[in-house]
């Protein structure tokens, strides 16, 4: 029995899945956040509690390439700061996934996604007094007690995004801009960021059953798709300025959030 067969996958369904795996090799080598639409596209083809744990695996393949491509960008210090708050955050998500209704949870998201998005362009109409940038374009919050509190808000709600709807890119996202990164830190920073986090996410999702061999199988079919993404996410971003760079992820974002709300 073939995997389109096992899943019950028309030629269309299954071409759209293979869409959603090429964005996001892309988004995760040019604009994160972007994998909300791949996301999106999931849940409307495949089982909603099921998809989740069908496309972590695909995310991971995205995250892998993403660290080979921008692993020297990364800042340890701000991922060093968002690790204990993300993992409280996946252990609530955890906790919330074993009762929550699936429109419930993909509503509250949306709206945490949109209003992170509208303070994030207020922010970035603001003076960023609490931000230090070093040389290679890579930023950190002061270590100010706003600061603080602000990264372990944002670790909490995107432990607990990704861990309920893999929709952690857009939370940190926000976050990321909002602490002042350039594209290169805010990409590197990014990319091992969520090749950890989702790779721990890995025994959780195994547990609630979202991930097993009939999951695996589809996996296994789609993740030649992220490889292509990521290659042009990788040429494209070189030719993206700052300033249309940081437009894309907030409209990412936004699309993310709006996409939560409808579906």
């Amino acid at each position: 029995m073939d995997t389109m067969t096992l899943w019950h996958l028309t030629g269309w369904e299954f071409a759209t899945l293979a869409f959603a795996a090429f964005l996001v090799g892309f988004s995760k080598t040019a604009v994160s956040g972007a994998n909300t639409v791949s996301l999106a596209i999931f849940a409307a083809v495949l089982p909603a509690r099921a998809s989740t744990g069908i496309l972590l695996p695909v995310l991971i393949a995205g995250d892998i390439l993403a660290v080979l491509t921008y692993r020297r960008h990364a800042h340890w210090p701000t991922l060093w700061r968002l690790f204990p708050a993300v993992g409280a955050g996946v252990v609530v998500g955890t906790l919330f996934l074993v009762w929550a209704d699936d429109a419930i949870v993909r509503s509250s998201i949306g709206v945490i996604l949109l209003l992170m998005a509208g303070v994030t362009v207020w922010r970035r109409r603001q003076a960023d007094a609490d931000v230090r940038s070093d040389a290679d374009g890579r930023a950190e919050a002061s270590a100010s007690r706003a600061g603080r509190v602000k990264a372990r808000s944002y670790g909490v709600l995107g432990g607990f995004t990704t861990m309920v709807a893999n929709a952690g890119g857009p939370v940190m996202s926000m976050y990321l801009l909002s602490a002042g990164f350039r594209k290169l830190g805010f990409l590197g920073t990014s990319a091992f960021f969520f090749l950890i986090v989702n790779v721990s996410k890995l025994p959780f999702s195994a547990g609630l059953g979202l991930i097993d061999g009939r999951s695996l199988l589809l996996d296994a079919a789609l993740l030649v798709f992220v490889v292509p993404g990521a290659f042009i996410g990788t040429w494209a971003v070189s030719r993206i300025n700052q300033r249309l760079f940081e437009r894309l992820v907030i409209a990412a974002t936004v699309v993310g959030g709006l996409q939560l709300l409808v579906a």
